[in-house]
């Protein structure tokens, strides 16, 4: 295995959604080289259809308040239906080990209600992060298609933070709010939300960001035909 072989292997192995960030905002120069990275992202016919809001400084404080007032007033807007208890039990199951591990991790106990409910607000404040990429995209037949273009770009992004010794968490939750988001942006109705994905430097010394995920078997997901 070459030295380049080793480095992607060693970045993809490594990348890992990080809950705690330390407040110091990245430069500039620094962040044009992530998105330089992400837009070489693979994309359907070569459409690059995404469209990515980095949201940073006073105008993240503005738009994290008005996804807490949101948030507080049951005004969920998502573009795109989204429903987990409707997961196979396979696909729930793993979820379901995901989030015990996050909260096994910060302390935070099955009945603690409370504890919980702060835990997942977290996600409206984007962890701490400084800075947050909020993911468009316009809406074209069954949207299927594009969206794919969209994760393709989202995990260039999330590889190149790490590459760079940065780190980042997607978060579906953020899409939740998406009307929410125009608003306080100046988005066109007809660009949709799919995602977000906060990120900086990850605070090491955080317990949230001492949990690692594992990943089920090549062999349960992939199949070989010959």
């Amino acid at each position: 295995m070459n030295a380049m072989n080793q480095n992607f292997s060693h970045v993809v192995r490594h990348r890992r959604s990080m809950r705690e960030f330390l407040p110091q905002p990245l430069p500039a120069q620094l962040i044009q080289t992530v998105l330089e990275d992400a837009q070489q992202a693979p994309s359907n016919c070569n459409t690059q259809p995404w469209q990515v809001h980095i949201v940073s400084g006073e105008k993240r404080e503005a738009l994290s308040a008005a996804l807490m007032a949101a948030d507080d007033a049951g005004l969920f807007t998502p573009d795109y239906y989204f429903d987990m208890a409707e997961y196979p039990e396979i696909y729930a199951e793993r979820a379901q080990s995901s989030a015990k591990a996050r909260y096994d991790a910060i302390q935070v106990t099955r009945d603690d209600r409370k504890g919980r409910a702060k835990a997942m607000r977290q996600n409206l404040d984007f962890f701490g992060a400084p800075h947050v990429a909020l993911l468009f995209m316009p809406a074209l037949g069954d949207s299927v298609r594009v969206a794919s273009d969209m994760g393709m770009y989202g995990q260039t992004f999330l590889l190149s933070l790490t590459a760079h010794g940065l780190a980042g968490i997607p978060q579906t939750l953020l899409g939740m709010y998406a009307e929410t988001v125009r608003e306080v942006l100046g988005i066109d109705a007809e660009m949709k939300m799919l995602f977000g994905i906060s990120f900086g430097y990850a605070d090491r010394t955080a317990a949230a960001n001492d949990m690692v995920v594992g990943r089920i078997p090549v062999s349960q997901s992939v199949t070989f035909h010959g």
